[in-house]
């Protein structure tokens, strides 16, 4: 578990952003031996390989061929995508003798630990080199940015009612000085940038400080965008150990709503199943089943009253199955009785997470692909704190324990 662990906060230090989770993802599947397909290309399927297959280098599934007759797939879905500050596209400014880059928020993120935070910039950047037209990954991997908060002195209210103006509240100072942006970013890419023409960015800020074990006993962890890189991580690990059949679907813009041709409520999931599966597309829905993980709501110990009392799980608690009768969540009994067979079956506990009546309940791709695909559909999750926050917690346990669940639940 320590080593399951440790793999886990390498993987999510390493990427900064959907591109980068994607391509450690896809390097870490060609090293275990699965094939890269392209969209544009004729498929050819061979029995007793594994392949992969991404768009727009954000999104990507990887699957085990074929598919059980009886039982289908057990597919896992996630999304690799956090909330965080995008740049926006004409970002320098300029104000009290300091240069800024301007950003806009991303899902719905919490603004306020992002002040005095060492931050750099990663993403994806569409160039010219020369008259060709070229793209590449960049991550500046060193603190180039900060949100100074505003002194208390100048702010009596602070500790009571300060709100942030996403506009102008919340914006990162980079320098003193005079700054190039274009040649800044284009340095990344290459020393020589003469030949060089930036044409567009998506560029990410983020925390530099890295994740860690926290706590006397070590048993949490502290990080950047365990919501939702844990769940995309723990699906790998289980399609690398699992002797079923299985499909990993980890999706982009979840955070913003899904509805793009690489999220959840996009084709790319339901285009992928027809090529593997052909005539027998709607045969293979209904064998399958799908397990929508995304982090569930821990119980916070300062704000216990936020959560329904005997629905509210615990860090190192167990695996929460997310239950909404308004289908928030796609979990049903069927689904729910097959998922804690198997958890019981390897003595992994599980809890039961459902939010107050008096409460909005969020939302994951478990019902858009449910609703998509017309595949039985579970949504669970690990029990975290401080879900959105730059740095957010866990505990050490419970992604171990979804891990062993899903490399066996094609048993049941």
């Amino acid at each position: 578990m320590r080593e399951f662990n440790e793999e886990l906060i390498n993987f999510i230090d390493a990427s900064p952003t959907p591109f980068h989770a994607v391509e450690w993802m896809a390097k870490t599947l060609e090293c275990r031996g699965f094939i890269h397909l392209a969209e544009d290309e004729t498929w050819n399927l061979e029995e007793g390989q594994d392949y992969y297959v991404t768009r727009n280098d954000s999104s990507i599934i990887a699957f085990t061929y074929p598919p059980c007759q009886e039982k289908g797939y057990t597919i896992v879905g996630a999304h690799t995508d956090s909330p965080h500050l995008r740049l926006k596209p004409n970002p320098l400014t300029t104000s009290a003798g300091v240069k800024r880059f301007g950003v806009e928020p991303y899902g719905g993120v919490l603004l306020n630990p992002w002040f005095d935070r060492d931050l750099s910039l990663a993403g994806r950047v569409v160039y010219l080199e020369g008259e060709v037209r070229r793209e590449a990954l960049i991550n500046i991997n060193r603190p180039i940015a900060i949100i100074p908060s505003l002194a208390i002195h100048l702010d009596r209210d602070a500790n009571s009612s300060r709100s942030i103006n996403a506009q102008s509240d919340i914006v990162p100072i980079i320098a003193t000085g005079e700054v190039d942006f274009e040649s800044f970013i284009l340095s990344h890419i290459q020393e020589d940038t003469e030949n060089l023409t930036l044409l567009a960015h998506e560029l990410s800020f983020y925390d530099t400080q890295k994740g860690s074990f926290i706590g006397i006993n070590s048993d949490l962890i502290a990080s950047a965008r365990l919501d939702n890189l844990l769940s995309c991580y723990i699906g790998l690990q289980a399609l690398l150990e699992t002797s079923y059949p299985m499909m990993c679907a980890f999706m982009d813009h979840e955070e913003v709503g899904s509805e793009s041709h690489i999220g959840a409520g996009g084709t790319f999931v339901e285009e992928t199943l027809r090529r593997i599966a052909g005539d027998e597309y709607e045969k293979l829905m209904r064998h399958s089943i799908m397990v929508s993980c995304d982090n569930a709501h821990a119980q916070h110990p300062n704000f216990p009253s936020k959560h329904e009392s005997e629905h509210a799980p615990l860090l190192n608690g167990g695996v929460a199955i997310k239950i909404n009768s308004n289908h928030r969540y796609a979990t049903n009994s069927r689904t729910q009785g097959r998922f804690v067979q198997c958890a019981r079956s390897l003595h992994v506990p599980t809890q039961t997470f459902i939010t107050r009546s008096d409460m909005g309940c969020g939302s994951t791709i478990g019902p858009i692909t449910s609703t998509r695909l017309g595949v039985e559909t579970i949504d669970v999750g690990i029990p975290q704190l401080a879900m959105h926050s730059i740095r957010e917690v866990c505990g050490t346990e419970d992604a171990y324990g979804l891990y062993r669940i899903l490399v066996h639940l094609g048993d049941f």
